[in-house]
Order: structure tokens, then sequence, then C-alpha cells
């Protein structure tokens, strides 16, 4: 595929990147990559990169990078609405709520029917109060959540306002509970999952997720880093 060439004023300019987030990088990471990229092909010494949403590294999916003057239009980007694909596992918890720490606790699942499962979606559409999992980047005293976490401290949390406007399941590869949900900014589909378990008199965590849209954004036209690649002017 035929990919036009972006020049390195052209980057300066402005542009909205789309990228496919790797599975196991952080967005920060995907950022770097990117700027080093441009600023070798384009031979210039500075260039402002950054994202708009970050993503978790276990997350995959849609990731919009801004460069030059366009960074400055990253919290209207923020600010859009999102939707998510991926896996709920039901019947254990983990203390992030995902894949990145051991499952510490079992529940039963046995009376779980997907008539439940359909019907739990309900508690969870329109504006809803949300806690943060404690493993994650927000802040609170001049240090990261993860700090907290990773030492076992207790830290607490206030709940945040999100809306969902849209959540979908299908229980037919049960207990795996595949989902679809549309959300506001803010939204923590690792706290959806733990609370979605929670909600069925059981556990639950998430253990795969995909962003596959940002506003009108979509992950059908993202780039990866080899497409990126063939879009600078030079060959690094």
């Amino acid at each position: 595929m035929e990919h036009p060439i972006i020049t390195a004023e052209e980057f300066k300019e402005g542009q909205i990147l789309l990228f496919d987030k790797p599975l196991n990088w952080t967005s920060f990471q995907l950022v770097n990559k990117v700027r080093w990229m441009i600023r070798k092909s384009c031979n210039i010494k500075k260039i402002k990169v950054g994202h708009a949403g970050t993503l978790d590294p276990l997350a995959t999916g849609l990731l919009i990078i801004c460069t030059g003057k366009f960074t400055k239009r990253i919290p209207e980007l923020q600010g859009q609405i999102k939707e998510y694909t991926g896996i709920f596992s039901l019947g254990a918890t983990t203390p992030s709520y995902d894949l990145e720490t051991e499952v510490d606790e079992t529940f039963p699942i046995d009376h779980i029917s997907e008539e439940d499962i359909t019907e739990a979606t309900k508690n969870f559409i329109g504006e809803i109060d949300q806690y943060p999992p404690v493993f994650s980047a927000l802040k609170k005293d001049g240090k990261r959540l993860y700090e907290y976490a990773r030492k076992g401290e207790k830290v607490e949390i206030p709940s945040r306002k999100i809306t969902i406007e849209n959540f979908e399941v299908d229980a037919a590869n049960f207990p795996n509970i595949n989902f679809k949900v549309v959300c506001s900014k803010g939204t923590y589909i690792r706290s959806l999952a733990h609370d979605f378990g929670k909600s069925l008199k059981s556990g639950a965590h998430l253990s795969e997720l995909l962003r596959t849209k940002i506003g009108e954004f979509d992950v059908k036209e993202a780039l990866n880093l080899e497409d990126f690649e063939n879009k600078l002017p030079a060959e690094i």
C-alpha cells in the first residue's frame, strides 16, 4: 500500500497519527519511538510529540499521537467518546484488575446464567460512579497510585463520574465474557471488569482489551511502526 511521505515541516505544522499500540508497550514508549523516528529521518533536533489518551501496556489498539502544533489539540481529542472490545474472565480477581498481577482470590461461578450476565450490564449504563484501580498512573499527594500499590500501602481513592453509553456482552465462551463498551473519557475498563464480577456475586478481571475507536477515529485506519516508517522522508 502506498503511503504519502510526510516532511519535517508538515510534522512541525502538525499531524494526527493513528497507531495500533503493540502489546506490552507503554503509550509513552510508543511516543518516544515515534519521536525518535521523526527526528532521525527528518534530521531535526526537536519536535513536539504527544499522545491523546493512555493505553495500559497489556491493552492494544488505537492510540492517537499528535506532532508539532497539533499537540495543542490533545485535550480536545482525549475528551472524545471511546469504544473498546475485549474479554472479562469471571471467577477470579487480581490486585491490578487485569493480568499485570497474579490471581489473588477465586469465586464461584456455577450460579451465573447467561441471562444474569446480560441483565448485569444494565447496572452500568448511563452516568455511574467508578473507583479507578489502585494500580494506575493517577496521582495522589504527588505519587502515582501504582507506587503505593506496589509497596502494599493502603490509599483512599475517590470515585469519579463516568458515562457508559453502550455495554454489550457475549457469554458463548463462559467463563470468559466477550464485551463491547462505548464510554466517556476517564473510564477504566479494568474497574468495569472488577465491578461487573461483583455485580454477579462473583469476581472478574480484564484479560484482553482492544481500543477500537476514539470519536470518529477507528483502529482500522491505524498504522504499525513499519507502515509509519514508509511515510518518513528517509530510511532509518
